[in-house]
C-alpha cells in the first residue's frame, strides 16, 4: 500500500521560551515491511541538529529553537509504501537484546488483576498465546476516549475497563511481561481501523518478541496484527520511551499542544 502521511504538531507557550531543544523520532523504521519513498521533517525558526540510529534500530533527529517564541510548529509529510508481514518485524536491525525488554516501568507494571488476567490466558505454542493475551486485552479495555490521560497505568486502565491505544498497548505489554515475553511499545500511524474506518491520528501498539518469528506487532485496539495499514515510527518500554517527540525549554511557560494527521492510502 502506499500511504501518505501529514502530521502537524504545534506547541503553544503562555510565555516566550527560548533555546528550546527537540529530539525527534518522526522518521519511520526500515524494514522489509516499510520503503520510504520521500519523508521530510522541519521545524520553522528550527536549526536541524546531528541525526542517528539507536541500539533499537530508531532514527533519532535532533533540532533547535533559539527563540524567543510563543510557538513551536513540527510539520511532517511524507510518503511510504508498505507491504503485509502478518505484524512480523522482518530484516529490521538492531542491537538491542530482547531480555531488555522484559523491565517493566510505572506505566507498564503489572498489578494483581493484570497478573490474573495474564495467568488466565492458555495457548497451545507462544504464538497463539501471544495472540489470546491480545484479546484478552481488547476483551478487558474498551476503546473509548477522553476517559484516560498519557500518564494513566496499565493497571489504571484495567481498572477502569476503557482507555485508548496507548493503554491498550501498555496492558498487553504488561501481561507479555507476566508470561516471560519480552514486549515493547510501538509508535507510528494508521491508515484506517478494522472497520475500515479513516484513522486520522498517531497510533500506538505493541510487539512481542516469540522464539520462532522474532518481533511481532499486536494491536488490541483494532483486534489484529499489524498490516500494510501501518507506518511504524519507534519503540521503547512504554509511550514516554517511545516518544515521536521530547522536548526541553529555557523559560516559565505553560505548554499546550495541538496535533494534526492525515492519512491517505492507495492499494497498489
Amino acid at each position: 500500500m502506499l500511504l501518505r502521511v501529514t502530521h502537524e504538531t504545534t506547541y503553544h507557550y503562555d510565555h516566550p521560551v527560548r533555546n528550546a531543544v527537540q529530539s525527534l523520532r518522526l522518521r519511520p523504521s526500515e524494514f522489509a515491511g516499510q520503503k520510504l519513498l520521500q519523508w521530510d521533517v522541519t521545524i520553522k525558526d528550527g536549526i536541524r541538529g546531528a541525526a542517528f540510529r539507536d541500539g533499537a534500530g530508531d532514527h533519532i533527529e535532533a533540532w533547535s529553537v533559539r527563540g524567543p517564541v510563543d510557538s513551536i510548529n513540527v510539520l511532517v509529510t511524507g510518503e511510504v509504501e508498505t507491504t503485509d508481514l502478518t505484524g512480523v518485524l522482518r530484516g529490521h536491525r538492531e542491537q538491542v537484546s530482547p531480555i531488555y525488554y522484559l523491565n517493566t516501568t510505572d506505566l507498564t507494571q503489572p498489578d494483581e488483576a493484570l497478573t490474573t488476567l495474564a495467568q488466565s490466558v492458555s495457548a497451545k505454542d507462544p504464538l497463539d498465546l501471544a495472540h489470546a493475551l491480545s484479546g484478552a486485552v481488547s476483551d478487558a479495555i474498551a476503546y473509548v476516549t477522553g476517559v484516560t490521560a498519557p500518564d494513566t497505568t496499565a493497571a489504571q486502565a484495567l481498572s477502569l475497563g476503557k482507555g485508548v491505544c496507548q493503554d491498550h498497548a501498555h496492558a498487553l505489554i504488561a501481561l507479555a511481561n507476566v508470561r516471560d515475553i519480552p514486549a515493547r511499545y510501538v509508535s507510528g500511524y494508521l491508515h484506517s481501523t478494522e472497520t475500515g474506518a479513516q484513522h486520522d491520528a498517531a497510533h500506538a501498539w505493541a510487539e512481542l518478541h516469540l522464539p520462532s518469528l522474532g518481533w511481532v506487532a499486536f494491536d488490541p485496539a483494532n483486534r489484529s496484527c499489524a498490516d500494510d495499514r501501518y507506518i511504524r515510527l519507534a519503540s521503547g518500554l512504554d509511550a514516554r520511551d517511545a516518544a515521536p517527540v521530547r522536548g526541553v525549554f529555557v523559560g516559565e511557560a505553560k505548554e499546550t499542544m495541538t496535533v494534526h494527521v492525515a492519512i491517505g492510502g492507495t492499494q497498489q
